[in-house]
């Protein structure tokens, strides 16, 4: 995967975590969940539109392949990194908040470690209940 920035990369995230969410994104939704200037974002978004990450139509934003692919990439690593510190015994807020910081910097040959973990972990509990 193509190294990018992290502002784009949580950007990005964003973008799908609301869409998730089942809502038509708009800039201003953007804003309101990171808690940024309307300003900051609506550069952010021109940036991501000109780098071919989104498409923006009548203001609703959507993520091209290739920005969601990124997401994707992001997103997965927030959760499994998020489950990896709670289960350590980390306090959730806390583990999510590390998560978001740890999940731009992590290789990928450590987060496929901690994502096997947790797998075989998750598939060990499930194999206990059962």
């Amino acid at each position: 995967m193509m190294k990018t920035q992290e502002s784009t990369e949580n950007y990005l995230e964003t973008i799908l975590i609301l869409s998730l969410r089942g809502n038509k994104v708009r800039a201003v939704d953007i804003s309101n969940e990171l808690d940024y200037a309307k300003p900051s974002v609506s550069t952010a978004m021109k940036k991501l539109r000109a780098e071919g990450y989104i498409e923006v139509d009548n203001g609703i934003i959507s993520l091209t392949e290739s920005g969601r692919k990124i997401a994707e990439s992001m997103y997965e690593r927030h959760v499994v990194i998020s489950d990896w510190l709670i289960f350590l015994g980390v306090d959730t807020q806390t583990a999510v908040d590390d998560a978001c910081r740890m999940e731009h910097v992590i290789s990928e040959q450590s987060f496929a470690a901690i994502k096997e973990h947790i797998t075989n972990w998750k598939q060990d509990v499930y194999t206990r209940k059962t």
